[in-house]
């Protein structure tokens, strides 16, 4: 069975598809024609004004939805003209769409996507709305990932793994494979990834991102304001937890900011790269804190985030000198096709009616089917 994953995160930097093949248990047999198309700026700048309540909205957020759709099918003509695969020959696809509300707490998430329309300009049946029957039987809704974590990077008998995904927000996950060859599986989101960087360099210098982390690295990590951050309720949180840009963003910032104005009166405001670097040493030991907790050392990481060099370096230092941290290609797995290839196996799901989820990440009563499907005009009466 082939399936098409198409995710695009909640650093709003672009869309990622993939072709993936599975055998009859579910299994990844290979994945080919990783697609990643950049997000236009016009609607990247929307899906930001999104994640806070704007004028219009709904009207907005349509007109964004089938924008964003759009962009889905184009990737999604590229997968397929890539691997010279015809859409008949592609059993569904799973989109994960873009989330700019995500509060599990009041029962809903929202992602953006017109799956109808997806359906109709590729040929081929679409699963979305992937996370909310995860939320009806009163799971967080995410992370989703971690059961795919374990059927294709799971550890060998006796040993324990971490794979971290660094995207505007990360996560972890805790894989342990018994001598039975079971494995258990845990997950949560650390906190924020990229999102807070991108943010805090694109007010700054009008670009959507610290290339390498080079600005961060022209800055000082302020260790009290790193300390105010880290304060944040959400880091003392037990799992299962999930977050997003509408609790970590600028606004967050800024009123931590001016809190730490309050306590040190006497310091000048401080230097924007300083807070860049101290926002790279936020996610760094957010992330690590999580794999230290769990008495991880076999760390692996995937996501946008292993591009940039000076996070990965803080990573590295963060989680101690025990720790081996490298990204998933020592795996077998490109880091930039994890999630979209986590989702092709969520729409692999979906279409065979199986359950997606895993409570004991999400906290959901029961494993449950996952997704709303679109028929594609070829399997339509």
């Amino acid at each position: 069975m082939r399936c098409i994953g198409l995710m695009s995160g909640t650093s709003i930097d672009g869309v990622d598809g993939i072709l993936a093949e599975f055998d009859p248990q579910g299994r990844l047999l290979r994945s080919e024609a990783l697609i990643s198309l950049p997000m236009p700026a016009g609607l990247r700048d929307t899906l930001t004004r999104l994640q806070a309540p704007v004028p219009d909205e709904l009207r907005l957020a349509a007109l964004a939805a089938n924008d964003l759709t759009d962009l889905y099918a184009t990737c999604v003509r590229e997968v397929l003209a890539t691997s010279a695969t015809a859409p008949a020959d592609v059993a569904a696809l799973g989109a994960h769409g873009q989330t700019i509300r995500h509060d599990p707490a009041n029962g809903y998430t929202i992602q953006l996507l017109n799956g109808a329309r997806l359906a109709e300009q590729t040929g081929i049946a679409v699963a979305c709305d992937l996370r909310s029957a995860d939320i009806a039987a009163g799971g967080q809704g995410a992370p989703l990932v971690p059961v795919f974590h374990a059927r294709v990077f799971a550890p060998a008998r006796g040993k324990r793994r971490g794979i971290v995904n660094i995207g505007g927000i990360a996560n972890l996950t805790v894989l342990e494979t018994a001598s039975d060859g079971s494995t258990t599986v845990a997950g949560f989101d650390t906190g924020p990834g990229n999102t807070l960087l991108d943010s805090w360099c694109e007010r700054h210098l009008g670009q959507r991102y610290d290339r390498d982390g080079a600005w961060a690295a022209q800055g000082q990590c302020l260790p009290g304001l790193l300390a105010r951050l880290l304060d944040d309720p959400y880091f003392r949180a037990d799992p299962p937890k999930s977050t997003g840009r509408d609790h970590f963003n600028l606004a967050w910032l800024d009123a931590a900011l001016k809190a730490f104005g309050t306590t040190t009166p006497d310091q000048a405001a401080p230097k924007p790269a300083d807070v860049q670097a101290t926002l790279l040493a936020l996610t760094a030991r957010s992330i690590a804190d999580a794999i230290n907790a769990a008495g991880l050392t076999d760390i692996h990481v995937c996501g946008g985030g292993v591009a940039n060099p000076m996070l990965m370096a803080a990573l590295r230092a963060a989680s101690g000198p025990a720790a081996t941290v490298q990204d998933t290609m020592a795996l077998g797995m490109h880091p930039q096709a994890v999630e979209a290839t986590a989702f092709a196996w969520l729409a692999r799901q979906r279409i065979t009616a199986r359950p997606g989820n895993l409570p004991s990440v999400t906290g959901a009563r029961s494993a449950v089917v996952l997704g709303a499907l679109y028929a594609g005009p070829a399997s339509r009466p």
